[in-house]
């Protein structure tokens, strides 16, 4: 599977247009991978469980930037490729997933802090 959007989260933002209510997540929680988390968004899971809530920014131009992310304190020595959104700190539901622009060394001990994630549904009609 490539990254994207969890088909049930698909199927909600979709179901707009039909006039079904879309139920927004009460917050967005960010998983680590060191791969492909793939379509239950599970699979290739950091070795740290923690999901940490991401804040964004009001969307402009079809996109929202993060407004805030804490640090993750890693417990062991892998490389963090890839991310998955959730709607709750465990549990709860998939909604999307996402290839980091560059993949990156942690070791056990370091504190791995993402500074940039953006949210896109574009292009945008001019």
């Amino acid at each position: 599977m490539t990254a994207g959007l969890a088909t049930a989260h698909a199927h909600g933002i979709l179901n707009v247009f039909r006039g079904t209510t879309y139920t927004a997540p009460a917050g967005v929680f960010v998983k680590l991978h060191t791969g492909d988390p793939g379509s239950a968004g599970t699979a290739n899971a950091s070795a740290v469980t923690t999901r940490n809530q991401a804040t964004f920014a009001a969307p402009s131009a079809g996109s929202m930037a993060l407004s805030s992310l804490s640090g993750y304190s890693m417990t062991g020595t892998e490389t963090i490729s890839h991310i998955s959104l959730w709607d709750a700190s465990s549990g709860g539901n998939f909604l999307q997933s996402a290839a980091l622009s560059a993949s990156k060394n942690v070791t056990s001990g370091d504190t791995l802090t993402l500074t940039t994630l953006t949210i896109a549904y574009t292009p945008i009609a001019a």
